[in-house]
Order: C-alpha cells, then structure tokens, then sequence
C-alpha cells in the first residue's frame, strides 16, 4: 500500500486567468486537477491518504534563494496596499545585458522573480504554494524512514520553479526541495526523473552545477515547445555538475515506443549513478488528449511506465506535476503508481 499525502490547502490557489495566445483565458492549473487525482487514490484503494506534518520554511531555503521566499510571502500585502483586488501578474522583465536589480516597486518584483506570465498570485497563494511544499517534505521523510515509495499530491506543480523565479504554474520546486531533503538527511546521491511533457527548466538550474543530484528530462522539443529556451540535449550541466545533467527533447506527436525509449535509456543511466533514492516529477500532460501538450500517450502506457521505474529498485518519492486533461488526470498519474506497486 502506498500512502498518498496531501492537502485540502491547495484549493486556496485558484487564479483567473492566465495569459494564452494573446489572450487572457481561464487557468489549465486549477483545483480540480488535484480533487481528480485525489478521487482516484481513494476508488482504487492505492492506500492511506495522510496530512502533512509542518516541517518549516527552512528546507525551502535549501534550494531557493531567501529573498525569493520572502517575496512569495509578502508579495500579496504589497500588492493589495496599493488598492489592488486582481490577480498579481507581471508587466515586465528584465531584459538581456541589463545588471538587473531587484526594485521596490512589486510590478518590477513581480518581473524580477519570474520568467512569464503563467504564474499568478493571488489572495491565498502562499498558504496553497507553502502547504504543497510541506506535503513533499512529509511524503520525503515517509520514504527516508523506510517506505518503499510514497505519493506527494501536491499543488500547484513545481519544476519550472528556479532557485529565485516563478513560472509555468509553478511557484516552489517540490520535487527539488525533496531531493535536498534527502541529501541533508544523510544521502550522498539523488536521482531526479522529470516525466512531465515540459521540460523541468526549474530544476534543472537548480542542480546544474551539482553532481550530487542526477538529473533526467524527458520532454517536448525546446525548439517548439514551452518552456522554450532550456531542455537540450547538449546542455550536460557545468563545473562539479557536468555529466550530471541529461535532457531526452523529443518531437510533436511522439508516442509511447519512442517515448519509452528515451525512458529506458534515463533509466540505465540513473541505475549507473548510484543513487539512494529516485525522486519522479510526476507529470501526465503527455497524455494523448491533454489540451496544452503534444505527446500521444495512454492511459495504459503510464502503467508500464510505473512498473519501469520499478526496475530500478530505489526508494521512490513521487511529486506531482503537469497534467490538463483533468477529466483523466487522476486515472493516468495513479496508473503510473499502480504500476510502479504492481512491480515491486
């Protein structure tokens, strides 16, 4: 039985709108993604479904910047202070060759810790954003202390999230703050499989100049899919962390025999690593029908999916990510963990 963590706080981030082809339309990111995923936990039985505990803002810190934390915090306050009721949402952003500092004022904040306009903030953001952050950390120490794998249901998603900027939905990187948990427990290595049809540009920064957490993408081509301008396949990391950093970019319409090929060989790459355990960016936007991706996936194949990473023997901690098509959302990425449960 594989116990699932979550919380209800997450319905506390519903934003308007988000801005798509020109124009502002209804946010994909919405609390239904969860409840719909949450729904099927429970019909299948997958196993208990349990609170977080309040592990702190500290192991945060850990992995994004103190200053970028602090804005999450009090960006609302400042916003509503000046008589604004709307969603926050950035006006600009730095631009290239610029010794970009940090204003006073929040519309320049706002462009400073993010990367687009596919972020919002609302009212209630923070305490959605801090508690999925709290579920990673209490589903990390679940597996730390023994479990063979464990579910971290959390929302808003993570891994477009860098060291000190927002973006694509995603606010804190769960998944990146679980494998530093890991590390400062005791571990000398962490593998980090990124399975959603965007590339995890968030973590990927992250770690970059790292060779303590391997890092392994599989995603839409860079060349014409978001987030646009990270996920090659020559980008290998830097410094300490060059080797340590493996992008599978794959084309429009890729199915599930060329999709599981990159899968297989992340794998045997990961399995060469030597890690102590796999943290899995669990994002199920490669489905054939999700409204905002281009992969050809079914739901059957994120079965199979789960039972190859099984193979790879590791304690597991799996963290939510992408995935649209809600009315489908909850069966795929449960498919993945009854498959992974089905093989171990």
């Amino acid at each position: 039985m594989m116990k699932t963590f979550y919380s209800d706080d997450h319905r506390l981030h519903h934003a308007n709108a988000e801005l798509n082809d020109g124009q502002l339309v209804p946010v994909f990111e919405k609390p239904s993604r969860a409840d719909m995923v949450l729904a099927r936990v429970r019909s299948v039985e997958l196993g208990p479904v349990l609170p977080p505990e309040a592990v702190g803002v500290e192991p945060i810190k850990r992995v994004h910047s103190a200053d970028y934390v602090d804005f999450l915090q009090g960006a609302w306050a400042e916003w509503s202070a000046l008589g604004r009721s709307n969603d926050m949402l950035p006006l600009a952003w730095p631009p290239r060759r610029v010794q970009a500092r940090c204003p006073k004022d929040i519309d320049g904040k706002l462009g400073f810790y993010s990367f687009d306009a596919g972020a919002p903030l609302t009212a209630t953001s923070w305490q959605a954003i801090y508690a999925g952050s709290q579920v990673a950390l209490t589903a990390q120490r679940a597996v730390a202390s023994g479990e063979r794998a464990a579910f971290a249901l959390c929302r808003p998603p993570g891994h477009h999230a860098g060291i000190d900027y927002m973006g694509g939905y995603c606010y804190l990187n769960n998944a990146a703050i679980a494998a530093e948990a890991f590390l400062d427990g005791g571990m000398r290595k962490v593998a980090l499989l990124d399975v959603d049809y965007h590339h995890g540009n968030g973590t990927q920064d992250i770690f970059y100049q790292r060779p303590d957490v391997l890092f392994l993408s599989i995603h839409g081509d860079p060349q014409t899919e978001y987030p646009c301008y990270t996920g090659y396949a020559d980008e290998r990391g830097e410094g300490a962390g060059l080797g340590y950093n493996h992008n599978y970019p794959l084309p429009v319409g890729s199915d599930w025999a060329s999709w599981s090929r990159a899968l297989q060989d992340a794998l045997r790459v990961a399995a060469g690593y030597g890690a102590e355990a796999l943290v899995v960016s669990l994002g199920v936007d490669t489905f054939a029908d999700d409204p905002i991706s281009q992969f050809k996936l079914r739901s059957d194949d994120y079965l199979t999916m789960g039972e190859m990473i099984a193979e790879l023997g590791l304690p597991t901690l799996f963290v939510m990510e992408g995935g649209y098509a809600v009315e489908e959302i909850g069966i795929n990425a449960v498919n993945v963990l009854q498959g992974f449960e089905r093989a171990s």
